[in-house]
């Protein structure tokens, strides 16, 4: 499985080796409706399409830039925004340059220059070619690497513990190389909008209403959002095409009664962190998450 070059809050790389086999076989067209870090569309190997969709555009800018250059120019990009900010690079000099640890961690190091280069990136023109540069760099540099914006459309992430280290430029690597050989199209619609026909594959990994992430803490995703993706899934069924959602049944002992509902006239598939597969029979624990399809899964 390749990682992605984003650690995206509810990215699917942990359970990756469990999606991927209750996935279809075989499809015309992959359409990943809350594309996220594209950790599934670069995952999923046999579908003769890709289309990676998000919402948030600033994310899809990211991705857009990643694709249309090589890993080597972003990471010497990156760099020169590090020189420039006077941000760390352990990378080259190692913790014990800054008089720090990998424990103690980079925070107080980069503070200064981290709020510097997100109060750039927050009044900069939003259509500089080099914004997802920016972008980027306070991924790397920000507080468990998320992606947070606030009400306002500003990036709020505080500073993290770590910089662009060596695992970091390796997953930046290995997922340009791996996108590109798909070449997925990346666009950035509502889900509402984007049509499927039959032969197609959907997979949704929304917002879970009954979990708050910092994708959905601002109250981005609504009961209302969850009924017009049964509805659209409703839809994508009818059409012949196949679909699989991603979601929790139940977590930290609420309930999604309205997704167990609808979900019941589909096929619920456990997942779980050991490993194995079930259907959804079982007493619920405190933090349950379920994989829905329209479709019997060979497991």
């Amino acid at each position: 499985m390749i990682k992605s070059f984003l650690n995206y809050t509810g990215g699917k790389y942990r359970i990756m080796n469990q999606l991927i086999p209750l996935f279809p076989t075989q499809c015309d067209t992959m359409v990943d409706l809350f594309g996220g870090s594209g950790v599934v569309t670069l995952n999923y190997h046999s579908a003769d399409r890709y289309i990676f969709n998000d919402n948030n555009k600033q994310l899809v800018d990211l991705i857009r830039f990643i694709d249309n250059n090589s890993a080597i120019f972003i990471e010497e990009s990156i760099d020169k925004i590090i020189r420039h900010y006077d941000l760390s690079n352990t990378m080259a000099f190692g913790y014990e340059f800054y008089k720090t640890s990998s424990s103690k961690g980079l925070a107080a190091i980069n503070k200064s220059g981290y709020m510097r280069l997100r109060t750039d990136y927050n009044n900069s023109s939003q259509y500089s070619c080099l914004r997802p540069l920016y972008l980027y760099a306070l991924i790397i540099f920000g507080f468990n690497n998320q992606i947070r914006f606030n009400k306002n459309g500003f990036f709020n992430n505080p500073v993290g513990k770590r910089d662009f280290n060596v695992n970091m430029r390796k997953k930046l690597h290995d997922f340009t190389y791996f996108w590109k050989k798909i070449s997925p199209y990346v666009i950035s619609k509502d889900f509402r909008d984007i049509e499927v026909t039959k032969g197609d594959f959907v997979y949704a990994d929304p917002p879970y209403s009954i979990a708050t992430a910092t994708y959905n803490e601002t109250d981005g995703w609504s009961a209302k959002d969850d009924q017009d993706l049964f509805h659209y899934l409703d839809k994508v069924d009818k059409k012949g095409a196949k679909f699989a959602l991603s979601n929790v049944i139940e977590h930290k002992g609420k309930q999604n009664i309205k997704l167990l509902n609808w979900g019941n006239n589909y096929n619920i598939n456990r997942v779980t962190n050991s490993f194995k597969y079930s259907n959804y029979h079982t007493k619920r624990s405190s933090s349950q998450e379920v994989l829905i399809t329209n479709y019997e899964t060979s497991i």
